[in-house]
């Protein structure tokens, strides 16, 4: 069974910096890509950030210049540092990895819990 545990989460205040982690366990044979995606109240669950196995990345344009993603293979881990927050920036963020379980399964998505951001003004 898969599981991606995020952490890092909170509150803080506009211009502040917070850093996510989130760490996929249980039987896996690959990952590819990894992202972090975010839900704030009333709204669609948007992409904020991927990073894909070969390090390319990619980010929602709100996020640009202010958030980094980057990896670890060695721990299945994916990390969001978020700097100059803003208030917009409120929102659950969930992590997500598309991954297989064996060599010959076909690759899926698999997402965590959501961990709470809030930023105040």
């Amino acid at each position: 069974q898969v599981q991606l545990v995020e952490s890092g989460g909170g509150l803080v205040q506009a211009g502040g910096s917070l850093r996510l982690s989130c760490a996929v366990s249980g039987r896996i044979f690959s990952i590819n890509d990894m992202g972090w995606y975010r839900q704030a109240p009333g709204k669609q669950r948007e992409l904020v950030a991927v990073v894909g196995s070969n390090d390319s990345t990619n980010y929602a344009d709100s996020v640009k210049g202010r958030f980094t993603i980057s990896r670890d293979n060695g721990k299945n881990t994916v990390y969001l540092q978020m700097n100059s927050l803003k208030a917009e920036d409120t929102a659950v963020y969930y992590c997500n990895a598309d991954l297989r379980v064996w060599r010959w399964a076909t690759s899926r998505d698999y997402w965590g819990q959501g961990t709470q951001v809030t930023v105040s003004s």
